[in-house]
């Protein structure tokens, strides 16, 4: 095996593909729903809207991350930020490279990957993450979040499933 077919395998195997295909389209069907939230719907001067009894739309900007843990009001803060989405996608993005994993893994991976990076778009853009799903229950609410949050649960629930099938499947 040369030397450039040895280095190419560490950052493009047989899964990777798949895996690119579902980070382009998470990050795309991502951000462009913030943009239009923001630009055509315009939810920031519509200010909470009731979707039904469980779900409203409201425009939150998320300075930190899950939950507003580690709130970073500076934009040096969002760079830091930004630059551990990045460091955790690329390591992700060499751990299915460097594993034989199945399809699920691969599209769990570029699921967890593409939100990552669409919400770091953000942090870059808007400095802060654009989160607008508010789901509310007998006067508890839950944290506002967005497509990217939702892609970034199902790629771990994915992964999780897959530890738990194991190999012989």
């Amino acid at each position: 095996m040369t030397e450039v077919a040895s280095s190419r395998s560490i950052f493009w195997s047989r899964s990777a593909p798949l895996a690119f295909a579902v980070i382009v389209l998470t990050m795309a069907i991502d951000q462009f729903h913030k943009w239009w939230m923001l630009h055509v719907y315009d939810i920031e001067a519509k200010g909470r809207v009731t979707v039904g009894p469980f779900l409203d739309l409201v425009y939150v900007k998320n300075i930190g991350i899950s939950y507003s843990l580690f709130n970073q009001a500076s934009m040096t803060g969002q760079y830091l930020l930004v630059a551990f989405a990045v460091a955790a996608s690329f390591g992700l993005w060499l751990w299915l490279n460097w594993s034989r994993g199945s399809r699920l893994m691969a599209l769990s991976l570029g699921l967890i990957i593409g939100g990552a990076l669409g919400n770091a778009i953000d942090r870059l853009h808007l400095g802060g993450v654009a989160d607008f799903f508010s789901f509310h229950a007998y006067g508890f609410h839950w944290y506002v979040f967005n497509i990217a949050d939702v892609a970034i649960v199902a790629g771990v629930i994915g992964l999780l499933y897959e530890s738990f099938r194991g190999e012989s499947h």
